[in-house]
């Protein structure tokens, strides 16, 4: 179905699972080749007009930060028009939570965008991705999801992006908000029912086109781990380092060492937690996040590793300084803004 000067909802096609299928040429590979049109198709005859916007088709396996700005940039684009309702994008669901996060971490328009995608591919005996984007469709063309910012939509779930997380490799109920509650939920018919409208963060600055994105990596914190993996990641131009570390945010001594020296010369540490449920408090010794803090580790809060990654990634695109990087995962840590956060400069400072 195609806009007339009606209201529409546009649809941003980037591949993943839902416009995979079984290749013949590739070894019996699974790879993304439906375009937006012909996923579409796959819904039915819906009541709301929708427009469709080939942006990318790839595994979200595939996506560089280059690719998730294009995606942000597709969907400034799309609600340039007063007519859209709403945006949905189609994504695998690999890295959704990256994705649906910087989009939300950049959005400033009241009204929705809907990420949804399938963990089964287009040519399953039976598909889940038609179901997911028919119900995705209907929250993105609902004025209760206005003012909800960026939203994941799956199996008749709604989530903030914020906070958001693939929980399981392959039950069609693929993502949670371990620490939240989800923002509504959609039935079969494609009733819409939204929570109460929440506190937003203001958006952040666009990154300039021109502007060289730096390196960001995510180092794994394990039994005897040592320092070498974070040292390789310096080595090859890191501007920043998101600690996946254990428990409520430890590691060990060797680690809080090289955390030590690599703040001293000006690379931000973030630690944040492998555990899938919680906030990092820095409380242990010997090593523990306490130390990790004392060493110039900033506390990710409830931001896991994934999305830790992408918010320090953007903000050093954005040549934010230290402080304000601190201030920022101080505040968005808890996912939504509650009265003790910081109030945030938005403007990049130098130095």
């Amino acid at each position: 179905m195609t806009p007339t000067n009606s209201p529409y909802v546009v649809l941003l096609a980037t591949g993943g699972t839902i416009a995979s299928r079984t290749s013949t040429n590739d070894g019996g590979a699974t790879l993304a080749e439906d375009t937006g049109a012909a996923i579409l198709q796959t819904t039915g005859q819906g009541t709301v007009p929708v427009e469709v916007v080939d942006v990318m088709r790839k595994g979200s396996y595939q996506l560089t930060f280059a690719d998730m700005l294009s995606i942000c940039a597709s969907i400034r684009q799309a609600l340039n028009d007063p007519l859209v309702l709403g945006v949905v994008v189609t994504h695998g669901t690999d890295t959704t939570e990256e994705t649906a996060y910087l989009a939300d971490l950049l959005h400033r328009d009241p009204r929705p965008v809907v990420f949804t995608g399938a963990q089964r591919a287009a040519d399953h005996a039976d598909p889940d991705g038609p179901d997911n984007l028919r119900k995705a469709i209907a929250v993105a063309a609902s004025r209760d999801a206005r003012g909800h910012g960026v939203l994941v939509s799956f199996a008749g779930k709604i989530f903030p992006a914020a906070g958001a997380q693939k929980v399981h490799t392959a039950n069609l109920q693929a993502f949670d908000n371990p620490d939240g509650e989800p923002a509504g939920a959609v039935s079969d018919t494609g009733s819409v029912s939204m929570h109460s409208v929440p506190l937003r963060f203001d958006p952040l600055p666009v990154p300039a086109p021109e502007v060289e994105a730096h390196r960001a990596d995510i180092v794994a914190i394990y039994p005897g781990a040592d320092a070498a993996l974070l040292k390789a990641a310096l080595s090859v131009g890191s501007s920043g380092i998101v600690l996946a570390a254990t428990g409520n945010g430890n590691a060990n001594p060797v680690i809080c060492a090289a955390v030590t020296d690599a703040t001293a010369a000006g690379i931000v540490v973030v630690t944040s937690t492998r555990v899938h449920a919680g906030p990092v408090l820095p409380v242990y010794g010997n090593g523990g996040g306490k130390d990790l803090q004392a060493a110039g580790a900033i506390p990710a809060g409830l931001l896991k590793p994934s999305q830790a990654r992408t918010l320090l990634h953007l903000l050093l695109t954005l040549k934010m300084s230290r402080p304000q990087i601190e201030k920022h995962f101080f505040q968005r840590g808890g996912l939504l803004p509650h009265a003790a956060t910081y109030s945030l400069p938005t403007t990049p400072l130098k130095g």
